[in-house]
C-alpha cells in the first residue's frame, strides 16, 4: 500500500493549505522535491515563486504565536557559535542568537519541525526560545556560520579571503621540493589563515597545536582562559606544523629541538598582527604554540589599563623623572610588557633617545630602537646594556633582570642618568627589592637606584551581563574587606553568560596593580637590611594597596567578580 503523502507535511504546511496560501497538490510536490532537506519544503515553495520569504515568516509567527525576527540586523561576532554543534545546525538550518543561564533563543523559519527541536534540545540540554526569520536569509547565516576553523579542509579549497597572504621578514629554510607540497596543500594554508583571523578576532593571545597520539586539536586562549576550537585530522600534523614553519622561518627539516621564529600577518593596509613561534617536539609530533602580538596594544594609553587614579599619578610621576629605574613584576601572562611598552609610548618623543633589549622583542613601535637577545651569539642583555651605554641613550628598557651582571649594569646606568625600566619575577612590590639583594646587588645601590615597583595582575573584567550577587558577610571580611567596606553603599556582581562573552560571563581583562614608589623610608629599611615584611609594613603605613586590595577595589567597583579576584590575588 502506497504512503500517504499528506502525512510527510509539516504543520506549517497544513497550516499554509487551511489557510488558503497554498493548494494541497503544490505543498505535496514541495515537501517531495526537497529530499529530505532541512526546510526543503519552504525553499521548494520560495523557489517556484509560490510563497515570499516575509509573506511565510509573518504567516508563521502569527500562526504558531513566535515572535518576527529579522535576521539581517544580527550581528554575526556575538553569535554563539558553540551553543549548537555544527553539524546540528547546517542539517536543521537554525541558528542560536543567544543563549541566557538555561534558555537558548534559536532562529527557525518552520516552527512546526518538532524532530529538529527535539534534538537540539536534547544535545544543548536547554530550554528552546523560538523566534521566526525568513527562510532564505536563515540559510545564508547558518552556512556563513559553519565556516568555522573546524570545517572539512575540503570545503576550504575553493574560498577565496579578503586578506593579503601570510607575510615573513626574509627569505624562509625551505627546499624546493617543500616549495611545490606547499602549493599541493592550498586547503592546508587557507585552514592555517583561518584558524588565525579566527583567534584575532575573538581577542586572543596564543593559539596552541597540539598533536596526541590518537587525535590532534587547536586551543586559542582567550582572556587567559584555554578553549579547544578545532579538530583536524590526525594525518594533517605533519603538514600544518610544516606550513607554520615555512612562515615563521624555521627551519622544517629540524624536528629534534626546540625552535623559535616569527611571522606577520597583514590583514589590510593600516592592520598588520605580529606572531612569535615556538616549536617543541614532543611524543607525537611538533607541538606549535604562536602568540599573537598585538601592536594597538600599547596604543591604548594608562587610562585602559586599570590603574587607580593614584596609582596612575605615581606612575607618570615616575616615569617623568630623568632617570632612576622602574621595575615591573608579576608572573608569565600577567601583562608586563604591555605596561611597559606604553610607558615607553607616552615617553617616545622626537627628543628622546630610547633602546630596548628584549628576548624576543614583542612588539613593534616605530622610533624605538629594538635589540633582540641571542644568547648564542653572545648578544646577552648584559652585552646589549654595555652596547646602549654608548649609544648616547635617554631611556633603556631591559625585558628582564635575570642575573647579577644585567641587574649590576642596570643599576648603573640608572645611577648616571638614565631611565631605566625592566621587569622582574616576584610575587609582589615589596619582595623585589629583597630579590635584587639575594642576587647580590648592593643595599646601597638598590636604595639609590630604584625609584618605583609596580607588580601586577590581570583579572578578567565581567560582561555586560553581570548580575547582582548576594555574598555572605563572613566571606566578604573572609577575603580582605573591612567592616568599613561593608557599609551598604556597594552592590557584588557575578557572572551570567550571554552570546557576546560566549557563555562565560567574562569579556576582556583589567589590571589589578601594586604601585610601590620608593620614599626615603622604605630606602632606609633597604640600607638597614630589613626584609620585605618590613618594607610591607611601611608601604602600607604610605598608603600603598597590595594586590588584594586593589583586587577588592575592582569588586566594589563592579569590574570584576569575587571569586577571579580571590583566584588571581592567591596569597
Amino acid at each position: 500500500m502506497a504512503a500517504n503523502p499528506q502525512a510527510a507535511l509539516s504543520g506549517l504546511a497544513r497550516a499554509l493549505i487551511q489557510n488558503g496560501r497554498l493548494t494541497e497538490a503544490d505543498a505535496i510536490s514541495c515537501s517531495q522535491g526537497g529530499n529530505g532537506v532541512a526546510n526543503a519544503f519552504l525553499y521548494e515553495a520560495v523557489q517556484r515563486s509560490l510563497l515570499k520569504p516575509r509573506d511565510v515568516a509573518r504567516f508563521a509567527a502569527e500562526t504558531f504565536g513566535y515572535p518576527l525576527f529579522d535576521i539581517s540586523a544580527i550581528d554575526r561576532s556575538v553569535v554563539p557559535r558553540e551553543a549548537i554543534d555544527r553539524k546540528l545546525m547546517l542539517k536543521h538550518q537554525v541558528v542560536a542568537l543567544g543563549k541566557r543561564q538555561n534558555r537558548l533563543t534559536l532562529a527557525v523559519a518552520d516552527p512546526s519541525n518538532m524532530r529538529a527541536l527535539d534534538e537540539i534540545r536534547f544535545q544543548t540540554g536547554l530550554q528552546l526560545d523560538l523566534v521566526i526569520v525568513e527562510v532564505d536569509k536563515l540559510g545564508k547565516l547558518a552556512e556563513s556560520l559553519g565556516e568555522s576553523a573546524q570545517q572539512s579542509l575540503q570545503d576550504l579549497t575553493g574560498e577565496d579571503f579578503d586578506m593579503d597572504l601570510l607575510q615573513q621578514d626574509g627569505p624562509a629554510e625551505q627546499t624546493s621540493e617543500d616549495s611545490s607540497n606547499e602549493v599541493d596543500d592550498a586547503p592546508v594554508v587557507k585552514f592555517i589563515q583561518k584558524v588565525l583571523i579566527d583567534a584575532i578576532n575573538e581577542g586572543a593571545s596564543d593559539i596552541h597545536f597540539e598533536p596526541y597520539e590518537k587525535y590532534y586539536r587547536i586551543r586559542v586562549r582567550t582572556d587567559g582562559v584555554l578553549r579547544e576550537i578545532a579538530q583536524p585530522p590526525l594525518v594533517l600534523k605533519e603538514k600544518i606544523a610544516a606550513r607554520i614553519k615555512v612562515i615563521s622561518r624555521l627551519d622544517i627539516s629540524e624536528k629534534r629541538v626546540p625552535q623559535d621564529g616569527r611571522m606577520k600577518l597583514v590583514l589590510s593596509k593600516n592592520k598588520a598582527i605580529d606572531f612569535r613561534v615556538s616549536s617543541l617536539p614532543t611524543l607525537h609530533g611538533e607541538k606549535i604554540v604562536m602568540r599573537i602580538l598585538d601592536p594597538s596594544s600599547a596604543m591604548l594609553g594608562v587610562d585602559a589599563l586599570g590603574y587607580e587614579p593614584e596609582q596612575k599619578k605615581a606612575l607618570l610621576e615616575a616615569i617623568e623623572r630623568p632617570y632612576g629605574m622602574i621595575l615591573v613584576t608579576g608572573p608569565t601572562g600577567s601583562g608586563k610588557t604591555v605596561s611597559l611598552y606604553t610607558c615607553l609610548n607616552m615617553l617616545n618623543k622626537a627628543g628622546v633617545n630610547i633602546s630596548t633589549a628584549e628576548d624576543p622583542a614583542e612588539i613593534n613601535l616605530p622610533g624605538i630602537n629594538q635589540v633582540n637577545v641571542n644568547e648564542k651569539a653572545g648578544l646577552t642583555f648584559a652585552a646589549s646594556l654595555r652596547a646602549f651605554l654608548r649609544q648616547d641613550p635617554d631611556v633603556i628598557m631591559v625585558g628582564e633582570i635575570r642575573d647579577l651582571e644585567t641587574a649590576e649594569i642596570s643599576v648603573k646606568a640608572a645611577q648616571t642618568g638614565h631611565l631605566v625600566l625592566s621587569t622582574l619575577h616576584t610575587n609582589d612590590a615589596p619582595s623585589t627589592l629583597e630579590r635584587l639583594k639575594n642576587m647580590g646587588v648592593a643595599p646601597f645601590n638598590i636604595a639609590s637606584s630604584v625609584i618605583m615597583i609596580t607588580a601586577q595582575r590581570l583579572a578578567r573584567r565581567l560582561c555586560t551581563c553581570k548580575k547582582p550577587v548576594e555574598i555572605p558577610i563572613e566571606a566578604l571580611l573572609q577575603a580582605g574587606f573591612s567592616e568599613e567596606d561593608l557599609d551598604g553603599s556597594w552592590q557584588p556582581y557575578g557572572p551570567v553568560g550571554c552570546e557576546r562573552c560566549k557563555g562565560s560571563g567574562y569579556k576582556g581583562r583589567v589590571g589589578i596593580y601594586q604601585v610601590m614608589p620608593v620614599s626615603e623610608e622604605i630606602a632606609h629599611i633597604i640600607m638597614t637590611n630589613g626584609n620585605s615584611m618590613d618594607i610591607a609594613a611601611q608601604a602600607e603605613r604610605e598608603g600603598v594597596s597590595d594586590l588584594r586590595k586593589s583586587g577588592l577595589l575592582k569588586v566594589r567597583q563592579g569590574v570584576t567578580s569575587l571569586e577571579e579576584v580571590l583566584a588571581t590575588t592567591n596569597e
